[in-house]
């Protein structure tokens, strides 16, 4: 059984595929799932990766602590593609508009400047608009 580092769903009641189960364990596969990875790079991108896409995971990211780099998958039509940062050097998730991730502040430890990104972008429109359809289809629930 996996347990990712980090994750991130939408509730089932607002059209997300995971669920808390009665013993407080998550059932069905999380939107996005982080991986941080030292020593175990090379299970996270193989054996972990496939997990993920099989159990439907929409978008998986693994941290390479040891080669500085982050990679960032989205899940295309079975089978999970790995995506370029912006120009800026920027990941966007597909799956929760407005969520960024700057690669080269996380990288360098810049923590504050990870958080202004990530607050700049639950500020944008397109934020706005996915959590308003969440809360819409969480009503029709």
């Amino acid at each position: 059984e996996v347990q990712p580092d980090a994750l991130l769903r939408i509730e089932e009641t607002c059209g997300g595929q995971s669920r808390a189960g009665a013993d407080g364990f998550i059932e069905g596969a999380p939107e996005l799932v982080v991986e941080i990875s030292g020593s175990s790079a090379s299970y996270d991108l193989h054996a972990k990766l496939n997990i993920y896409r099989r159990a439907g995971v929409r978008e998986y990211v693994v941290w390479r602590v040891y080669d500085d780099a982050i990679d960032w998958f989205v899940q295309d039509e079975g089978r999970f593609v790995a995506q370029a940062p912006d120009e800026q050097g920027v990941y966007a998730s597909r799956v929760f508009p407005g969520l960024r991730l700057p690669v080269q502040a996380l990288l360098d430890g810049k923590l504050a400047d990870v958080l202004a990104s990530v607050q700049q972008g639950a500020q944008t429109q397109e934020h706005a608009d996915f959590v308003k359809k969440l809360k819409s289809q969480g009503t029709a629930a």
